[in-house]
C-alpha cells in the first residue's frame, strides 16, 4: 500500500483523527512500519495496472478478498480426483470375468467317463482268432507248411515231434498229441493229422473249461486271492477283474496285499480310482497277511459283495513262499470261514513253458482254483494254456487279450480252438 492511499483512507476514516495525538502517534509509527512493510513486497504488473486503473474504494477492498479466490481455486483440481471411480470400475469386470469360464470349462473334460463306454465297445470289433493270430501262425500255420501233401510216415512224425515241442505246449502234452496222430492219423494225409490235432486239443481243454456264470458268488463277500509273479500282470487283472464285477453290480473292495514291491500299492489305488473301488493298503515292507484281515474284516463291516486281495509276486525260494501263502490263508479264514473261496494263479503267456514251471511252484504251496493267461495277444506261445490244462487239471478262468479294460475275457475252450485253427488251412 503506498503513501497516498494510507493518506485517502485516513481522509475517510476522521474519527481516526479524532483520537487525538496519542492516536496520531501511534498510528504514526504503525504507518511508518507499514511503509516499510510495503515497500519491500513485490507487487506484480497485473496488480500494479489494476491499483491504476481502478477506483481507490475498490482497490483498498481488494486486499482482504485475494485470499479468498485462492481456496476456492485450491479445491478446483479435487474433482481431478474423478478419475478413481472409472480406475476402481475397470478391473471389476476383468476380475469377474476371468474367473468364471475357468471354473466352468476344467471338470467338463473329466476322464472318469471314459472307461465306461470302451467295455462295451471293443469287444465286439476284436475277435479272438485277431488276438491269437501269432500262435496260430507258429502252430497252425507252420503244420501246413511242414505236411503239405505228404502222407503220414516215420519222417514226417519226426519232424511233427519238432514242431509240437517248439509250440510251448510243453513236453508232456507234445508227446501225447504225437501219439494220437501216430495211432489216429498213420497213411492218411495232412487234412486228417490237423483232424486229430485239433480233436486232441479242444479235449484236453474242455475237461478243464468252467461252467456256469465265472462272476458268480456263493457268499458275500466272496474273496478272491490272486498270486502270480512281478510282470505277470496281476495288477492289471485285478483292476480289470474289479471293472468287471462292478458292471454285473457287485460292490467291490480291493485289498493292496503286496507290500513288497514299492509301486504295487500305488498302481492297484489308480486302478481302484478308475473303476471306482476302495483299496486297503499297507505300509511298504509291512505284513501281508495283516493287509489280507484288514481286508477281509473291512469287507465284512461294510457288506461288500466281493475282496479282491494282491499279493507278493516275487518268486521266492519255496519255504518261505509256502509259509507266507499259508498264513495269509489262514488269516483271512479267521473271520470268515472258507475263505478264500478262490485264488487265481496269473501267468505271463509270453513265457510259455516257464508258464508251466511257476504253477508247478504255486500249485505246491497254494490251493489254486483257477488259471488266468495274460498279454495272449502279443505271442505266439499262447499254445502254453493246453499245456497248463492237460499238466494241472485247473480250469483257464480269463484269458487277457489286450491292454483294455474290457480286455479280460471269460476263457471259452471251444472260442479257442476255433481261433487257434482258423489259419494255416484248417
Amino acid at each position: 500500500m503506498s503513501g497516498s492511499e494510507i493518506l485517502i483512507w485516513l481522509g475517510a476514516h476522521p474519527t481516526v483523527i479524532a483520537g487525538g495525538v496519542a492516536g496520531l502517534s501511534l498510528l504514526g509509527l504503525a504507518v511508518g512500519g507499514l511503509l516499510d512493510a510495503v515497500a519491500e513486497w513485490p507487487v506484480s504488473p497485473a496488480r500494479r495496472q489494476q491499483t491504476e486503473t481502478e477506483e481507490t474504494p475498490a482497490a483498498l477492498v481488494e486486499p482482504t478478498a485475494e485470499p479468498e479466490p485462492s481456496p476456492a481455486a485450491e479445491p478446483e483440481p479435487s474433482p481431478a480426483a474423478e478419475p478413481e471411480p472409472s480406475s476402481a470400475a475397470e478391473p471389476e469386470p476383468s476380475s469377474a470375468a476371468e474367473p468364471e469360464p475357468s471354473p466352468a470349462a476344467e471338470p467338463e473334460p473329466s476322464p472318469v467317463a471314459e472307461p465306461e463306454p470302451s467295455p462295451v465297445a471293443e469287444p465286439a470289433g476284436a475277435p479272438l482268432r485277431e488276438r491269437l493270430a501269432r500262435t496260430s501262425g507258429v502252430l497252425v500255420g507252420r503244420l501246413g507248411g511242414l505236411l503239405g501233401g505228404r502222407r503220414v510216415d516215420d519222417a514226417l512224425l519226426e519232424e511233427l515231434e519238432a514242431l509240437l515241442f517248439t509250440a510251448d505246449l510243453g513236453v508232456k502234452t507234445a508227446e501225447s498229441l504225437l501219439e494220437s496222430v501216430r495211432s489216429r492219423a498213420r497213411g492218411q494225409d495232412a487234412e486228417a493229422v490237423r483232424g486229430v490235432l485239433r480233436d486232441e486239443i479242444a479235449a484236453k481243454l474242455a475237461a478243464v473249461d468252467p461252467s456256469g456264470n465265472p462272476l458268480a458268488i456263493a457268499n458275500s463277500p466272496h474273496v478272491i486271492l490272486v498270486l502270480g509273479v512281478n510282470g505277470s500282470g496281476k495288477t492289471t487283472t485285478i483292476g480289470k477283474l474289479a471293472a468287471r464285477y462292478r458292471r454285473s453290480g457287485k460292490s467291490v473292495l480291493l485289498g493292496a496285499g503286496d507290500t513288497f514291491r514299492a509301486a504295487a500299492l500305488e498302481q492297484l489305488e489308480v486302478w481302484g480310482e478308475r473303476v471306482g473301488c476302495e483299496v486297503i493298503g499297507g505300509r511298504p515292507g509291512g505284513d501281508p497277511a495283516a493287509v489280507a484281515f484288514e481286508t477281509v474284516k473291512s469287507a465284512i463291516e461294510r457288506k461288500c459283495d466281493v475282496a479282491i486281495i494282491d499279493t507278493a509276486g516275487r518268486l521266492q525260494t519255496r519255504k518261505p513262499l509256502m509259509e507266507e501263502l499259508g498264513k495269509i490263508h489262514r488269516i483271512v479264514s479267521r473271520d470268515l470261514p472258507g475263505a478264500p473261496h478262490e485264488a487265481l494263479l496269473v501267468l505271463d503267456s509270453n513265457t510259455g513253458q516257464n508258464a508251466i514251471s511257476q504253477a508247478e511252484l504255486f500249485t505246491e504251496v497254494a490251493n489254486v482254483t483257477g488259471l488266468v493267461l495274460t498279454k495272449l495277444d502279443g505271442t505266439a506261445k499262447g499254445g502254453v494254456i493246453v499245456g497248463l490244462a492237460d499238466r494241472f487239471g485247473i480250469p483257464v478262468k480269463y484269458v487277457g487279450v489286450g491292454e483294455g479294460i474290457e480286455d479280460l475275457r471269460d476263457f471259452d475252450a471251444g472260442e479257442f480252438v476255433d481261433a487257434l485253427f482258423a489259419g494255416g488251412g484248417a
